[in-house]
Parts: structure tokens; C-alpha cells; sequence
């Protein structure tokens, strides 16, 4: 799978984008997970191209990799250890036309990249997102309001039910053109995830910056795109769900601070708007009806909130004092 992908041509010599899907991975807790998101990738109703597999910084789970995915391209980060660096090489690796990412710890249900890939024949559509079901390790909380599930790395109440324009996709489910990267650069190291670091918004930073470089760029919401994506059991806690939500305070300040308020936080006012004060609503009816965690939902919407919003202003105050500087220069001092 190391060489150019061939084109698919279909009709009457129409032609249909090639394909690479990516991959990071950076420990070996995850493995059964990994080999399950590689299985699912080889499954596909319409399977890609080429399987691009980065990992980060871990030269055991590397050569391990090597020897265990023969059909994949393997390759360590070229890059600053984290997510954003690890998918930078990636990029560099593929030779498709779209890149998808998905994460080490999901698998693509079988016709997810059929879906996905769609709407690619618009030369317009220069990103694309799908659905990410949480896969429980244990029970599901009862506590946890559907307007958060993204603290859990799902999809959650207030996105679209239905296909249509969003301002940027889940990290664990989505795929862009080549040619965005070459337009619009790279993923900006400093803003997400390095190992447990709960950051994020690396995506979200990226879709915007795309957008903002080719006008009329459209990026689509697929609910029917799913992939499975695990919930280990202790992210299923109160404390993790608290520092989740102050991280992604912290990576959108991050994010305001490159593309301005307006694009950074436009999605982020709907959902408070509508969502978070409907979800409220109908934790504290589910409450009267005889719900007991209904009460726990709607008072863990206030907190989430709280929490976020602490987060944001931290690192809007922080990024402010040290003059506005890079996400690498202020990420150690939130």
C-alpha cells in the first residue's frame, strides 16, 4: 500500500478521488483497540487506497506495528511528540486525494467510508465529518448529559441530525482534501492532545483556517458516517469529566487567539444558546417524572459549563500576559 494510489473510474470516465486513511497511535495500553480500528479500515464496503499508520514517539510499539500490519505504510513522527504532529506526518506520507483520519481507539462501522467519501464529488466540499459513538468499557453514566459527550470524544446533542454544513468535524471521524493541506498548511502543533493531556481543538483550529483560506470551502456533518468509538471506565468520572471540560476552555482560548472570536466561537454560542439551556429543561423534567439522574444531568450541564468557562478564561489571561504568544510558548504555563 506504499505506492500511489490507482484512480477508480466509474462511468463515463468519470474519476473518483483516491483514498488514504490515517492513523496515529503512541501506546501499547491501546493495541487490541488499534488492531480492531486497522480490521475495521480493511472491511469497508469501499476500502481505501492506502493505510497510513503514524506512531508517536514509541519505537517499541513501532517496530511491533511494522511486524504486524504488513499492508500498511508504518511510520514514527517526524514531528513534535502529540497528535497534531503525528497526523502533520501523516499527511506527508499519503498519496491519496482525500485523507481520512481515525483514531487508534475507533473502528469504522462497514460502510463509513462509502458515506464519508460521498460528497467529495462537490469540488466544494473540502472537509467532511461523521458520527462517534461512544463504546462504553463499562456501564454508561447515568449522570452524564448528552450535551457532553464530546468530554468523552462522541458525538452529542446538538449537532445535526441530519447531513449539512458544519463549522468543523470530530477529530476521531473525518477527512479532508489533500489539496486543504496544501492551501490552508498544517495542523498547528501546541493546541491538542500529547498522550493523556486532555487538549484539543487542533481540528477545529484547522477547519476554520480553511475556510478562512478558500472561500466558499464547505465542510459537511454525515451522522450516518459512524464509527465506534471506546470509552474507557475512567473517563466515566466526575474528575475527568471537570478536567475535560477546563481543557477544552483552555484549547479554545488557544484557538480565539489565532482565528478570532467571531469564527473561533461561533458554533460554541449556538450550543449554549440551544442546547445546553434545552438539555437543562429536560434534565430537570426527567427529574419530575421520577428521573433521579435527571436532576444530575441538568446540574452537570451548569458545572461543564462552569468548568469550560473557567478554562477559557485562564488561558485567555494567560495568552494575553505573555503577549499573545505561540500554543507551545504558553501550553506550559496553563
Amino acid at each position: 500500500m506504499d505506492a500511489a494510489p490507482p484512480r477508480v473510474r466509474h462511468g463515463a470516465g468519470a474519476a473518483e478521488p483516491s483514498v488514504s486513511v490515517i492513523v496515529c497511535a503512541y501506546t501499547d495500553r491501546r493495541w487490541q483497540l488499534l488492531v480492531e480500528a486497522i480490521e475495521s479500515i480493511r472491511g469497508q464496503s469501499a476500502p481505501p487506497e492506502q493505510i497510513v499508520l503514524v506512531i508517536d514517539h514509541n519505537p517499541e510499539l513501532l517496530a511491533r506495528s511494522r511486524a504486524t500490519f504488513p499492508d500498511a505504510h508504518v511510520v514514527a513522527n517526524e514531528d513534535a511528540q502529540g497528535l497534531s504532529g503525528a497526523r502533520n506526518t501523516g499527511v506527508r506520507h499519503c498519496a491519496g486525494d482525500v485523507l481520512v483520519f481515525l483514531d487508534d481507539d475507533a473502528a469504522g462501522h462497514p460502510d463509513w467510508l462509502a458515506i464519508l467519501l460521498a460528497p467529495f464529488s462537490d469540488p466544494l466540499v473540502m472537509g467532511a465529518g461523521g458520527a462517534a459513538l461512544p463504546a462504553w468499557e463499562g456501564a454508561p453514566p447515568r449522570w452524564l448529559p448528552g450535551e457532553f459527550l464530546w468530554t468523552v470524544g462522541a458525538s452529542y446533542v446538538g449537532l445535526p441530525v441530519q447531513p449539512g454544513p458544519i463549522r468543523n468535524p470530530i477529530g476521531a471521524n473525518m477527512a479532508f482534501r489533500s489539496e486543504a493541506f496544501a492551501r490552508a498548511g498544517a495542523f498547528t502543533e501546541g493546541i491538542g492532545r500529547v498522550g493523556r493531556t486532555p487538549l484539543g481543538c487542533e481540528e477545529t483550529e484547522f477547519s476554520i483556517r480553511l475556510r478562512q483560506t478558500v472561500p466558499g470551502a464547505i465542510i459537511l456533518y454525515l451522522p450516518a458516517a459512524r464509527v465506534d468509538h471506546h470509552v474507557p471506565s475512567d473517563r466515566a468520572t466526575w474528575s475527568y469529566y471537570t478536567s475535560r471540560c477546563w481543557a477544552e476552555g483552555v484549547s479554545k482560548a488557544l484557538v480565539t487567539g489565532m482565528v478570532g472570536d467571531k469564527d473561533g466561537l461561533s458554533s460554541e454560542r449556538a450550543y449554549v444558546v440551544r442546547a445546553l439551556g434545552a438539555g437543562v429543561v429536560r434534565g430537570l423534567r426527567d427529574a419530575v417524572r421520577g428521573d433521579a439522574a435527571g436532576l444530575a444531568r441538568a446540574s452537570m450541564i451548569v458545572i461543564g459549563l462552569g468548568c469550560t468557562t473557567a478554562g477559557f478564561a485562564r488561558g485567555r489571561a494567560v495568552a494575553w500576559a505573555r503577549g499573545r504568544r505561540t500554543p507551545e510558548a504558553i501550553r506550559p504555563e496553563l
